[in-house]
């Protein structure tokens, strides 16, 4: 076992070289993208989940990176045995369909997706708070907070993240450089060496496909 352990945290460095190997402004940055991964995978291993928000660009990514959390990215995910189980005893025949063909999510939830709540908080309450009135119904202590914003100046972004921090979650930035008024409210900041949106927009997808293969391979990687 312990081989193993040590040859996915090889796996998982050599992954983040290859990132700053293509992409060698990020080397300013490579320890707090490690330990976003870490942060990631732990909240994993514990049971807990995700939640992802940005505007824009951002609300893209946002929808992009729940997207490869979700379903299987590069490795193979199958369900757990009990839950295969019990999808051939209840099933039968699509049962055993569903038992090959499922694969086992990491829970996270894209908080940019839900356009009837987003404009009813819009509508009856105030837009800025979008991001964190899902973050009070969705978020608890020890779940993650990924929010994305080129400039770190987007209120409703910055409302998430406070929210989050006073629900006991961890809230991991994807800023430009400067890290904006997110900064203080961030227990690790990805702030990418650019402030030019389309620039800082540009790194971000690079960073955020490397942290899920990260998380990925710590969970998924011994698998045939």
């Amino acid at each position: 076992m312990k081989i193993k352990i040590n040859n996915l945290k090889m796996r998982n460095e050599i992954l983040l070289k290859e990132l700053t190997k293509r992409y060698p402004q990020l080397s300013s940055i490579e320890d707090n993208i490690r330990m976003a991964a870490e942060c990631l995978i732990t909240c994993y291993k514990e049971g807990l989940k995700v939640l992802v928000c940005g505007n824009g660009g951002s609300c893209s990514d946002s929808d992009h990176i729940v997207g490869e959390l979700m379903k299987g990215f590069e490795n193979k995910r199958p369900v757990n045995n009990n839950l295969k189980m019990k999808l051939l005893e209840l099933g039968g025949d699509r049962g055993s369909l569903l038992s090959e063909k499922l694969q086992q999510g990491l829970p996270a939830i894209s908080l940019t997706a839900h356009s009837a709540l987003i404009f009813a908080v819009a509508n009856d309450t105030d837009a800025d708070l979008i991001f964190a009135k899902q973050v009070v119904g969705y978020g608890n202590t020890g779940d993650v907070l990924i929010g994305i914003s080129s400039s770190g100046n987007s209120q409703n972004v910055v409302d998430a993240c406070i929210t989050a921090k006073a629900k006991g979650m961890i809230v991991i930035g994807l800023t430009g450089e400067t890290g904006g008024k997110m900064k203080p409210f961030c227990n690790i900041l990805i702030n990418v060496p650019e402030r030019r949106t389309s620039f800082v927009q540009e790194l971000h997808l690079p960073v955020y496909h490397t942290l899920c293969l990260m998380v990925e391979n710590s969970l998924f990687g011994n698998q045939p």
